[in-house]
């Protein structure tokens, strides 16, 4: 599934070859994704994309009378290619430029959406989205603040958009692992030392994920292969079983909120 990296490199991909373009036509080959296509998505034909911006998982196509709201699902992913380009099975959306390039959407387990939100207004995906983990506005002493009386384990706790966007499992798990806090501890256990800490090593996560994307860029303008799909250097994540990298202690798993957690025993008591 991509996660905000892999999303925000998306952004960072399509951007160049989108800003400033004109929409000529918007294709639609299967309308059937995780939300029916909206035909108000074909106001965006004729408009100019000012700008390509994200927003958690979300990539917006801002155009002067409103926004096109892209979700890449479970298995989504973009790419700008010559209009002359066939398209393959699971390419259901097209963009048409007026540079002579195509945005195209795959999605072979359509989990992804294609939205439309007009000018004046936030689209109801993205109200009540807690603020972006790379910002000023996601400090030590609001996770300290938000976290006060919770019982819920602090790596739920991170990962719940309504705290803070963009934290997906992986890096839940390595950040958590970077600060020494152990996942399955109560939220409201955190002193204010270590909501510092961990802010500032979810930060640190993500970053360095979306510096190692960026080495990935080329990819987007190749017809095959998967577009902001990278490969990472991780510490513990998927790594149950092997020696943490820190004291040599095998790694651990549990489960928690039904997904996969790993941990070092001795590290992370």
């Amino acid at each position: 599934m991509p996660e905000l990296p892999e999303v925000e490199v998306s952004r960072m991909g399509i951007q160049p070859h989108a800003t400033d373009q004109v929409v000529t036509k918007l294709e639609v080959r299967q309308p059937k994704l995780r939300w029916p296509v909206p035909d108000t998505l074909f106001d965006i034909e004729g408009q100019t994309i000012r700008a390509v911006k994200r927003r958690a998982k979300y990539l917006i196509l801002e155009t002067d009378i409103g926004y096109a709201l892209v979700h890449l699902g479970m298995s989504g992913s973009l790419r700008v290619l010559s209009q002359a380009t066939a398209p393959d099975k699971h390419d259901h959306v097209d963009l048409h430029l007026s540079n002579g390039k195509v945005i195209r959407y795959n999605d072979p387990r359509r989990f992804g959406a294609w939205l439309w939100q007009e000018k004046g207004g936030d689209h109801p995906a993205l109200e009540k989205l807690g603020p972006e983990p790379l910002t000023d506005a996601f400090t030590g002493e609001y996770l300290f603040e938000k976290a006060q009386g919770k019982r819920t384990a602090i790596k739920q706790f991170i990962m719940d958009n309504a705290v803070v966007v963009g934290v997906g499992n992986i890096y839940a798990n390595e950040s958590l692992f970077t600060s020494r806090i152990n996942p399955q501890r109560p939220a409201g256990q955190l002193n204010l030392d270590e909501a510092n800490t961990l802010v500032a090593d979810i930060k640190d996560v993500l970053a360095t994920a979306i510096k190692q994307g960026g080495t990935t860029l080329k990819d987007f303008t190749q017809a095959d292969g998967k577009p902001g799909y990278f490969a990472q250097e991780l510490l513990v994540y998927g790594r149950q079983g092997k020696p943490c990298p820190e004291c040599g202690t095998e790694l651990e798993s549990v489960k928690i909120g039904q997904r996969n957690t790993v941990f070092c025993p001795e590290c992370q008591k």
